[in-house]
């Protein structure tokens, strides 16, 4: 997973209603009489969800556990495909055959004043019957198997600082159980560096102080963790089947040796903070640096020991170790583009029931495809083709997405507009947004006519208003696409333009059995009305994206947002004493984007008002698609080749944290002056290509149209 977080059931808007389609500006990418009509047509995309349908698919998708390779999760699969078939979608399903091995037995043993093997085991609630289903084990996805037997060391979030700490305080986990907090980096992370450095066993629960009792009254009284509550999750360091990189996990194709990949090797098992607290209770040794108290009540301690540990992990590998993975795809065929396509996609697997992770994103898909369905019955099919798609395996590593775009890499390379992302799209009342920054102008404008379902104007007017944005001239932050949803096989892998928004809010079930409808219906969105907004969105989305003459990417704000990472660049080489001269080379670089960026936006709406032919928009299309493609290396980066753009990618270190350049950032980090220099030269060569893609969009479109033969 993921990311961040409409009105009653019906057609109308009342009092939210948005403005006017004839009192909005002129769409980009639209000639004025275009974007009138245009707009209309979104205003009837967005009445199309219903929340009354977006509650019935949620309970009937989350009623019990769906992990990914279990007969529980082909279920939704065949639902989901089920219900695009009676839309009158044309359906697909994709399956690839993944490196998935199940735990079949987690145990821990606690020895120390006394002899005590700890209940792994997420209590049921009284009341929620989906908690009173059979769990997945209490395993990270692609642990290691075996058995770790050691004293206890409390690391704190596990990070590469905390390490250094320990290692200041003469501490060292090599031989140890390792006990981390989630928080502050990717629990694949947290793994990888307690492996390194020789500990046999990791043991991860997520402490009070983040999501439990210490910031709200716990499930079922409130939405945050009950001490009891525990957060699964994949520990693998990478995106798609481990054995397959970079190729479609297919039969024949040629695969590793789980041994010879970087998964761990050591049992990784997430825990509840209940659990913690009685080894915590125990352990002494070192007392804990300033700031590592977390919020149960006793006193932390660093160790190691008195306390030890039995850890013991045993998986499905050696007898089932590979299983299907079921990708759905829905396609909305295009009337004049069919072979250009606008995706809008969410990952379907969950570790538990999933209401919020991810049955939210699905069912927010699901309702952007009825709408635009409904509108096609009727004869509004959009121009390009929209692809509706559930991914199967993401909270493995993002598999099932990445072994499709491996799978489909020509034909998106060649013809996919966007992608537009759904993880966790309604948890709350709070909106966020984010992706590429060529796409931010168009998700702020679409959410300008989409009403809030609390009657506070419109979604932007609400976000602006929660954010705090109060200058005319500022808009409310958005993320960057820097990886850890399906986004990254379509964006960080091949260059398209993404984009992701969600509604958001108190919740502290992220990965667990308390992840259940009825947890849903009672404080993440009662009513559903959020669900129906975020599908709202992506139905209006989709269909600016899929009806433009010209393709509307903002490369102006993209290219504004590049020269604020500069800073960051300029303070790495002056902490490692080198030369900041090659800074003004990638400033030069970003200027001349941004001057093509602004001549491409005046010579594509003076053409738009004075009429144009379909010729010239095709060539200018055409140019458009390679812009952010430009970005995107052939070898990828040094540290993670199937990451292949230059522009973001996660933080190797850290996991779910954005590097922005991360090419050249990297160099910074781990490498020589002349290796940073030449990943800025390169850099420098992507912005001077993307620019010149957008020349040729220009040129395309000031081209004379060549007269028919008579």
């Amino acid at each position: 997973m993921s990311l961040r977080r409409c009105l009653l059931a019906g057609l109308t808007f009342g009092a939210a209603a948005p403005v006017a389609a004839q009192q909005l500006p002129s769409i980009p990418g639209y000639s004025p009489a275009a974007s009138y009509a245009q707009r209309q047509l979104e205003q009837a995309a967005i009445a199309g969800p219903l929340a009354s349908r977006a509650k019935t698919n949620s309970a009937e998708l989350s009623k019990e556990p769906h992990v990914a390779g279990t007969a529980a999760q082909k279920r939704t699969a065949d639902y989901v495909i089920a219900q695009m078939k009676a839309m009158g979608l044309e359906t697909e399903l994709r399956t690839y055959d993944v490196w998935l091995p199940h735990a079949t037995e987690v145990k821990i043993t606690r020895f120390g004043r006394d002899t005590q093997a700890l209940d792994l085991v997420e209590p049921g609630i009284a009341g929620d019957k989906a908690t009173q289903l059979p769990q997945y084990l209490t395993v990270n996805g692609s642990s290691g198997a075996g058995v770790g037997e050691g004293e206890v060391v409390f690391v704190n979030f596990g990070l590469i600082e905390d390490y250094a700490t320990l290692d200041s305080l003469g501490v060292s986990v090599k031989g140890k159980v390792v006990l981390a907090r989630y928080g502050r980096s990717f629990r694949g992370i947290k793994a990888r560096e307690a492996e390194k450095r020789g500990a046999v066993a990791v043991l991860i629960y997520t402490d009070p102080l983040d999501d439990g009792f210490v910031a709200g009254d716990v499930y079922p009284e409130g939405p945050m963790r009950p001490l009891e509550g525990v957060q699964r999750g994949s520990v693998f360091n990478g995106a798609g089947d481990p054995l397959t990189p970079g190729i479609p996990s297919k039969p024949g194709v040629p695969r590793l040796k789980p041994e010879d990949t970087a998964l761990p090797r050591i049992p990784v098992v997430p825990i509840s903070a209940a659990n913690a607290q009685r080894i915590l209770d125990g352990v002494r040794g070192t007392d804990i640096p300033r700031g590592w108290q977390g919020g149960m009540a006793l006193r932390y301690h660093v160790g190691p020991g008195p306390v030890t540990l039995r850890v013991e992990v045993r998986t499905d590998a050696a007898t089932n170790g590979t299983k299907a993975i079921h990708n759905t795809l829905g396609y909305l065929r295009g009337s004049q583009f069919p072979e250009q396509y606008v995706y809008i996609g969410a990952h379907r697997d969950s570790w538990g029931p999933g209401a919020a992770d991810n049955i939210s994103g699905t069912v927010s898909v699901l309702e952007a495809a009825a709408a635009l369905a409904d509108m096609a019955k009727k004869g509004q099919r959009p121009k390009r083709t929209i692809v509706f798609a559930t991914w199967d395996a993401e909270e493995w590593g993002l598999v099932g997405s990445s072994e499709y775009v491996e799978d489909d890499s020509l034909r998106l390379k060649k013809g996919a507009v966007a992608y537009l992302n759904q993880d966790v799209s309604a948890q709350g009342s709070s909106f966020g947004g984010g992706g590429s920054p060529s796409m931010r102008s168009t998700l702020r404008d679409v959410v300008k006519s989409v009403p809030d379902p609390k009657g506070r104007g419109s979604v932007y007017q609400a976000w602006r208003l929660t954010t705090g944005t109060r200058v005319d001239s500022l808009e409310p932050a958005m993320g960057d696409p820097g990886g850890g949803s399906d986004f990254a096989g379509f964006y960080n892998h091949l260059g398209i333009p993404t984009a992701d928004w969600g509604f958001g809010g108190p919740a502290g079930t992220y990965h667990s059995a308390y992840d259940t409808f009825d947890w849903m219906e009672r404080f993440g969105d009662p009513g559903f009305l959020y669900h129906a907004a975020s599908g709202r969105i992506g139905a209006a989305f989709a269909l600016r994206l899929a009806n433009a003459e010209v393709l509307p990417y903002d490369y102006t704000e993209f290219a504004q947002t590049m020269r604020r990472y500069l800073t960051p660049v300029e303070r790495g080489l002056t902490q490692k004493g080198w030369s900041t001269a090659p800074v003004k080379s990638i400033a030069a670089g970003i200027t001349t984007l941004e001057t093509a960026a602004k001549a491409w936006a005046t010579a594509r709406d003076a053409a738009l008002a004075g009429g144009v032919v379909a010729a010239q928009t095709t060539a200018a299309n055409t140019a458009l698609l390679q812009v952010e493609r430009s970005f995107a290396r052939d070898t990828g980066l040094k540290s993670r080749p199937w990451y292949r753009t230059l522009i973001y990618a996660s933080d190797v270190d850290n996991g779910y944290s954005s590097m922005v350049f991360p090419g050249v950032n990297e160099a910074i980090r781990y490498g020589t002056e002349a290796d940073t220099n030449e990943e800025i030269a390169d850099l420098v060569r992507r912005f001077e290509a993307a620019a010149k893609a957008l020349d040729a969009a220009r040129a395309a479109l000031a081209a004379k149209p060549v007269p028919a033969k008579k």
